[in-house]
Order: C-alpha cells, then structure tokens, then sequence
C-alpha cells in the first residue's frame, strides 16, 4: 500500500519541497559530525553532542517530523544519527532514548525519539554493527510543555517526576534527543538514569538551539 501510494502521491521534501523523497540528498547534507556543546546543566556532567544547529533545514525537518505528522522522516534521522554514533567510542551503543509527555507523544503517533533510535539501529544492523534501543524512561503526571520555559524552569519542571520504565538496559548508555536548548532535560535524565546504575557516556541530539 506504501508502495503505491508513493506512485499516486510522490513523497516530496519537508525542508524546501522538492519531489522524490521525505528528506532530499541537499536538505539531508544539513546533519554533519558531532559537534560538542556546552551548556550550564550538563557542564562537566556529561558530554553532549548535535548534528546541527537548529536552523534552516534541520529546524523546519524537525518541526515537521513533530508537529505537522512527517512520520516519514524517521529513517531519514536514524541514518543520521547512526553516522555520527561512528565518531563515539562506543562499540555497540545502547541508545536511550529522551522520553516526551504522554499528550505530545500521542499527537506526534507515539514516542517520536524512539523511533529515530529504532531507525538507527536498523542502519547499524545494516552495517553489521550491533545497537539496541531502551525505552527505559517515563515522564510522570504533572510535566508541563518545555516550550518557553527558562532553565530553572525546565530544571524545576522535570524534579522528581523522571520515571525507570521496565526493560533491559546496559550499565552504559547513550542518551539521545531530538533538540538541545538550556541543557536541562539532558541533565535532569543523566543523574536519573546515574542514580539508577546506567551511566550516560554521551548524550546526542539531532540539532542544538541556540
């Protein structure tokens, strides 16, 4: 059925519309190496790591990823991701991935970050280098929408509402976003998953606001 709706509606672009693709060959050019990035929070915590600032195309692909229903662009993302995992010393990364608030996962047709993860994993596998993924963490009741909040506000937002979901999970991990803005999210789940005996080598994200 996928097959032949791309016959009848041919995929195009969600960054500059051009046919043929979810994500073209020049937009898809907008994810590059790891670029390290500091922030208040996670200094001296952990490292993190974005592909891209958010700006130009990487905004608009992940604005359309999460707020305008392209799903489609999912394995787009994991492709990127699972190149940049290359330049980390991790031999078989276990990715976990950054959990969103239940109303916003269901507008979005479920856990938008894993799925990326599922992607990159399925990259990797394709490489035949070994990835899995661990859903391992919940948001609680009560957590608001992060979008202009200050960081002691998000800080305060997530406090003691950062849940340990059933599921096997390294002792070593991978933390991996779609956005870095204040650095407070990536912070608040490093000392949780730290807290509960997972350490958190390196936290990922598709884009770096700011």
């Amino acid at each position: 059925m996928s097959k032949l709706l791309d016959l009848l509606i041919p995929a195009r672009c969600a960054s500059c519309g051009a046919p043929g693709a979810p994500c073209c060959a020049t937009c898809q050019a907008a994810w590059g190496s790891l670029s390290e990035i500091i922030r208040g929070p996670t200094a001296g915590l952990v490292p993190v790591y974005a592909l891209a600032p958010y700006a130009d195309e990487a905004r608009r692909l992940i604005l359309a990823y999460k707020e305008r229903g392209r799903r489609d662009l999912a394995p787009s993302f994991g492709r990127a991701v699972a190149e940049a995992l290359a330049e980390l010393p991790e031999p078989e990364p276990c990715l976990v991935p950054v959990p969103s608030r239940r109303h916003a996962s269901r507008m979005r047709g479920g856990p938008h970050v894993r799925r990326v993860a599922e992607e990159c994993v399925k990259v990797l596998a394709g490489k035949g280098k070994s990835a899995t993924v661990a859903p391992v963490l919940r948001l609680g009741s009560g957590v608001r929408d992060a979008v202009g909040l200050t960081r002691a506000e998000r800080s305060a937002n997530l406090d003691g509402r950062i849940r340990l979901a059933p599921g096997a999970c390294r002792e070593k991990v991978v933390l991996l976003d779609d956005v870095i803005t204040t650095g407070a999210t990536a912070a608040a789940c490093t000392r949780f998953l730290d807290i509960s005996g997972i350490h958190v080598s390196a936290v990922v994200a598709l884009a770096a606001a700011g």
